[in-house]
């Protein structure tokens, strides 16, 4: 049989099932979609391919997925470091977007985004920022799948001048992506301190017009809910509950502060939590209940939040991260084994993003989205678990190929859609304006 695409590799790892490794297999791919996964042998007997990919000391796993980050914000990388989240923000990012952001920075700083993360392994990403329509073209080019998040929240910025005007844009970029096949959209309102209670009960019935996740920051810091309280008498997840935006539609993305019943109740309302534990960790937000979540049944999926808090798009890490913390936290060495991180960046992901029927594992009918992660290296040996190797041993560098829908976009470590030289260029002229601005 003809087909578009053989990739065979030392172990194929389909996530789906967890903790299954397929040993010399081949993945054969026809237009865009995985059609099978089979021993070698009986692949080069069975299919005739167009590109032949040979890949004997690598693991093929699905593309991961970064299910929350700030893209745009790759160009504040570093620009305010060791400071709490609400500092951070208000004396820094927050003045920083002001001056900043416009069509031309969030260009330039998703393109750079996309860019690092294609490198990194990552074949889709969550985004919530300003000028989402930059974003969606951005990676549109690239070539990258992408939900992009339609921003809303309380103040004026350089992309809205008013509540109307976020509503007004991002239906508009619904509209245009809403066929797209590697682009889709979901409502982001900022969070439960920032935006309006009108602007919320607006975004659940446009969630439910449009069919559409929200996502949310919610519950990231113990000032953040202090204050809430202060201000409104409940909890920002009371708040939320109140409103009616406590449902499957909710990637809600921190979560450091949790009482047991608010957990209990993220499982029976079905949310999704994003779990972002190196920004956690770096800006001292707080520490994700993973193991009690995934106790209660509830999907966690990962997230490297933006570079300007991180300091990286780097999703290796942050798989190691959540399996070393939530053992920590949990004080058991078993709470989050590597086959469960490493879904937590992939399948978990997909189930988030509502996009699971297409991604997140590699099962005959869905896309081909899937990297090739060299394993051969004086670092990643001797090697008897691959898996365990991929969470606790490997980096983003030991990335050699990534597929998207079938069209190769990483080769040989290097980027086929993308001008790196170029990217690197425009991100200097930016760091030149920014730093001598003082």
């Amino acid at each position: 049989m003809n087909i578009d695409t053989l990739i065979s590799a030392r172990w194929v790892i389909p996530v789906e099932p967890e903790g299954v490794v397929y040993h010399r297999s081949a993945i054969a791919i026809q237009a865009g979609t995985i059609l099978d996964i089979v021993p070698l042998e009986e692949a080069e007997a069975r299919y005739h391919a167009s590109a032949t990919y040979r890949l004997d000391q690598h693991a093929v796993i699905p593309g991961l997925i970064n299910a929350h980050t700030h893209a745009a914000m790759t160009l504040f990388r570093g620009l305010a470091d060791d400071l709490p989240l609400m500092d951070w923000l208000n004396h820094h990012i927050w003045p920083a977007e002001q001056r900043w952001v416009t069509a031309a920075f969030v260009r330039d700083g998703v393109q750079h985004a996309i860019a690092e993360m294609l490198r990194g392994g990552i074949t889709c990403f969550n985004d919530m920022y300003f000028f989402p329509d930059q974003t969606a073209e951005m990676a549109n080019q690239a070539g990258i799948r992408a939900m992009v998040g339609l921003i809303v929240i309380d103040f004026p910025s350089a992309w809205a001048k008013d509540r109307e005007e976020y509503f007004t844009k991002g239906a508009e970029i619904y509209q245009s992506f809403r066929q797209h096949p590697l682009i889709r959209t979901a409502l982001a309102p900022h969070a439960p301190y920032s935006v309006s209670a009108a602007a919320l009960e607006r975004i659940r019935d446009l969630a439910e017009a449009f069919d559409v996740p929200i996502h949310m920051h919610v519950h990231e810091t113990v000032q953040e809910i202090q204050q809430f309280l202060a201000d409104t008498g409940v909890r920002p997840w009371r708040h939320l509950q109140r409103l009616g935006l406590l449902s499957p539609r909710l990637q809600a993305v921190h979560m450091t502060q949790l009482t047991e019943e608010e957990i209990m109740q993220a499982g029976e309302y079905g949310i999704h939590v994003i779990h972002c534990p190196d920004s956690n960790l770096k800006l001292a937000s707080g520490f994700c209940p993973v193991p009690r979540l995934a106790q209660a049944g509830i999907n966690i999926a990962l997230g490297t939040d933006g570079a300007a808090s991180n300091n990286s798009l780097d999703m290796f890490q942050a798989m190691r991260t959540a399996a070393l913390l939530a053992k920590a936290v949990a004080q058991d060495a078993c709470a989050i084994p590597a086959a469960s991180a490493l879904r937590m960046a992939t399948l978990n992901g997909a189930r988030a993003l509502g996009l699971s029927e297409r991604i997140g594992s590699l099962i005959p009918g869905k896309a081909a989205d899937l990297i090739a992660v060299d394993l051969g290296g004086i670092d990643s040996q001797p090697l008897y678990d691959p898996i365990s190797q991929l969470v606790y041993a490997t980096s983003r560098n030991k990335i050699s190929h990534a597929w998207i829908a079938g069209k190769l976009v990483v080769q040989n470590g290097a980027l086929v859609t993308l001008d790196e030289a170029a990217i690197l260029a425009r991100t200097e002229a930016w760091r030149q304006r920014i730093g001598s601005s003082g």
